[in-house]
């Protein structure tokens, strides 16, 4: 996929949307994997993941509104992911099955490593 049909995927949609959006215009990474997953089987996964942050005070972005779409959405979709160039938030994109569609998505921030510990290389 071309890096502008994603941002035009990405245009006017919610606050998450718009975050992985100026992370790509800012010059982040990006792949849209090939073939399919059941969105019944990813939001039983990204629901674990939900509460799994909750629990560890990870910052998301949208993620709980992800887990709701792709509860309802019913059809198969396609992952995508942006990671911001300074590596501080990963974006996972739920599309539809044909790419031109975006279902849902979601970020979550990258811990950021510590100083490096005595006799750690």
């Amino acid at each position: 996929m071309e890096r502008q049909q994603l941002e035009r995927l990405l245009s006017g949609g919610d606050d998450t949307s718009s975050a992985a959006l100026s992370a790509l215009r800012a010059g982040a990474s990006y792949v849209i994997w090939d073939g399919t997953t059941s969105c019944e089987s990813l939001a039983t996964v990204y629901g674990r993941r939900l509460r799994h942050t909750l629990r560890k005070g990870i910052e998301t972005s949208g993620l709980a509104r992800a887990v709701q779409r792709l509860d309802v959405y019913g059809r198969p979709v396609r992952l995508g992911q942006i990671r911001a160039a300074d590596g501080s938030w990963v974006f996972m994109l739920f599309l539809d099955q044909d790419g031109g569609t975006l279902v849902a998505c979601t970020g979550v921030r990258q811990a950021q490593p510590g100083p490096p510990r005595p006799g750690i290389r």
